[in-house]
């Protein structure tokens, strides 16, 4: 069943704030509200999906879904508004939607996918798949930095969060025209730019309509992992990869990698790209820091060199911790998205 508690919102905020220590999100049109939310146990930070529940206001009875905090898991820290019973009971949905994203669970929702009704065609621009959103910030500073012109649109997939709104790096890379548009395939949903039905169908639509140059692709924030060697959402970079391979994109995997995970299995390659890339069905181009030898068993493929200015991108603002460390602490994890940047501007 689900972890479904009522509550009273005691604070609405309408951006950034701290509820007992803890960020709980931002808030824009469609976006994430943070709220703190009065509950049998206590006051708790909470999040509503304003496109999905719609906005909260103090005073407002709520019921959420309180899994995430219960589970203890790092990225979900926070409880989650399934409903808002004083003022979330009249929605209509929006017009001319022809399809449902969630569908048939309690938080199904009418969609307008993006998929055009057209002879298939072959795009001309680039995929480059992401393993971990924590690359998406400095893969697209990167690029901005070597090629400054270079349209990047973002295809948020599955693997990690699935609303559009929760990622709070996706709305800074846009403000800052690092990220021309961003697009939520298959059951993610509330893109900036749309979703679609389909991974496959969001980098036709980037290449294709909204004259993307490299279409990224890759999971949310909040990767789902099991410690299994197939039960994890970086495999979505392996459904990614061959959607690309069969529009006749050429395509960059930029690899997960870390100089100091306290996870054998994730340092120096993750076996989350090793995995994905002894599966894939034909040969990639694979990003790796300058001076960083290929692996022995990726012959199948194509490895090519970029560099990565690490001092430059400590400088920019943006994100510099994954899973918890500096980038000083883990200076390759940020190497190979750096890199994978400076490829991908070259073959743009």
């Amino acid at each position: 069943m689900l972890a479904l508690r009522r509550g009273r919102v005691v604070r609405a905020g309408a951006g950034r704030l701290e509820a007992d220590g803890v960020e709980t999100g931002r808030a824009g049109p469609g976006g994430e509200q943070p709220l703190v939310v009065e509950l049998a146990d206590g006051r708790h930070p909470a999040v509503a999906d304003v496109g999905l529940v719609g906005a909260c206001r103090e005073g407002d009875e709520v019921i959420v879904n309180v899994a995430a905090r219960e589970l203890g898991l790092g990225s979900g820290g926070f409880d989650i508004v399934h409903v808002n019973l004083t003022r979330g009971l009249s929605g209509a949905g929006p017009a001319g939607a022809a399809v449902m994203k969630l569908n048939y669970s309690s938080l199904q929702h009418a969609a307008a996918p993006l998929e055009a009704a057209r002879p298939l065609r072959r795009p001309t621009g680039t995929a480059v798949v992401i393993a971990l959103h924590g690359q998406l910030a400095p893969l697209a500073w990167a690029l901005a930095g070597a090629r400054a012109a270079v349209r990047v649109g973002y295809v948020q997939t599955a693997g990690g969060a699935l609303p559009g709104s929760r990622s709070r790096v996706v709305g800074e890379l846009l403000a800052r025209g690092l990220l021309a548009g961003h697009l939520t395939a298959g059951p993610c949903y509330g893109g900036a730019d749309g979703e679609t039905v389909t991974a496959i169908g969001a980098i036709d639509h980037g290449l294709t309509e909204l004259g993307w140059e490299l279409a990224v692709c890759g999971p949310g924030p909040g990767i789902i992992g099991s410690a299994s060697t197939l039960g994890h959402g970086g495999m979505a970079a392996l459904d990614s990869a061959h959607a690309a391979l069969c529009l006749g994109a050429p395509t960059l995997i930029v690899p997960r990698m870390s100089s100091s995970d306290p996870r054998p299995r994730h340092r120096g390659i993750s076996h989350h790209t090793r995995t994905v890339l002894e599966l894939l069905l034909a040969p990639v181009t694979v990003a790796l820091p300058a001076g960083v030898e290929p692996p022995p068993w990726g012959t199948a493929h194509r490895w090519v060199g970029g560099e990565a200015d690490l001092e430059g991108y400590a400088a920019s603002g943006l994100p510099v911790r994954t899973m918890g460390r500096t980038m000083a602490e883990d200076p390759l994890f940020f190497a190979a998205a750096l890199a994978a940047g400076a490829v991908a501007a070259a073959r743009a």
